[in-house]
């Protein structure tokens, strides 16, 4: 199989030498994702010390005893912030959980914020050193990389560079630390993640170094995507997907359990969950409809509703 997800630099958009130089980036990020959903994205400027010292953090939390880690879970919260334990979140129409454990990080924002009932204050586990800062240190490195993501997109369809800006300046994004145990026995009914979409704008995946990623292809093949160390993998959520009438489509992809002894490792990952603002109006772009491509969804819903009718289907609400 020779099929392969392109990675392009995106200093061709943020540095472009010339205007002719950035909408080629911007013709060819376009086309990537028409094709795929999914891309490699480097030249993003994010300090490799700083993905470092976030890995070192995430792993200390998930290496606490399990009474630890479980007094940061929040019944009836959804998974919104804090612990959400191992085998929790089960992929839609799965007859299994996942064989993950995770944690939530999202927006700070003023607690007298007309989002504030949406958008709980976060957790900090006050056993691990160093998690709050690099954590959101983190978080805040992917939300601006995402927003050079989607203004790119948003010119490829037409719209101005900055159309998303204010749609997503209090948006509900989520950074997810995830923890892939040992796989220790070879019954286990169910792939580490399984096969599913992302309900979001993006995701901004640092760290896929790790093998186990697959992408389904349009040829309906699956599609390993084991980035370089220095790439990040963004790919179209269903929010986009929604907003566009399918123009991006949000594609396929699974998290599988590798071969012999390297199942026996544990898997860590870290994607970034790029959302719109709570009260944004999900309504089908005028220009992505056409004779051929007539609109899918009629009927308009706010971002935080459909992330509640997504997050039941999940198993987390």
């Amino acid at each position: 199989m020779n099929a392969t997800i392109p990675t392009l630099d995106i200093r061709r958009f943020t540095h472009a030498s010339s205007d002719a130089d950035r909408e080629a980036f911007v013709a060819e990020l376009g086309a990537t994702y028409r094709e795929w959903g999914f891309a490699g994205i480097r030249g993003h400027g994010i300090p490799q010390a700083l993905v470092d010292e976030a890995y070192d953090a995430f792993r200390r939390f998930f290496a606490l005893p399990e009474e630890a880690k479980r007094r940061y879970h929040v019944p009836g919260g959804g998974g919104a912030r804090g612990y959400t334990p191992f085998m929790v979140e089960t992929a839609k129409d799965s007859r299994y959980p996942d064989l993950k454990e995770f944690w939530h990080i999202g927006r700070e924002i003023p607690r007298d914020s007309r989002h504030a009932a949406d958008m709980p204050p976060n957790l900090w586990p006050e056993e691990v050193p160093g998690f709050r800062e690099a954590g959101y240190g983190l978080y805040t490195a992917l939300d601006d990389l995402g927003s050079q993501v989607l203004s790119a997109l948003a010119l490829h369809i037409g719209l101005p560079a900055d159309w998303f800006a204010d749609k997503t300046d209090f948006g509900n994004s989520i950074l997810r630390p995830i923890h892939y145990p040992p796989i220790t026995s070879p019954e286990v009914p169910n792939v580490r993640a399984g096969a599913h979409e992302d309900i979001n704008l993006i995701t901004l995946l640092v760290g896929a170094s790790a093998a186990g990623l697959e992408v389904l292809s349009r040829k309906g093949e699956w599609v390993p995507f084991t980035a370089a160390e220095d790439t990040i993998v963004v790919n179209i959520g269903d929010m986009l997907q929604r907003l566009t009438n399918h123009v991006y489509p949000s594609t396929t992809h699974r998290v599988v359990n590798p071969p012999g002894g390297e199942a026996r490792k544990p898997r860590y990952s870290v994607p970034f969950f790029l959302h719109p603002n709570p009260d944004f109006l999900i309504d089908v772009l005028p220009s992505c409809v056409d004779a051929s491509r007539p609109n899918r969804y009629p009927q308009p819903i706010t971002a935080q509703d459909y992330l509640l009718e997504r997050l039941r289907e999940i198993k987390l609400a």
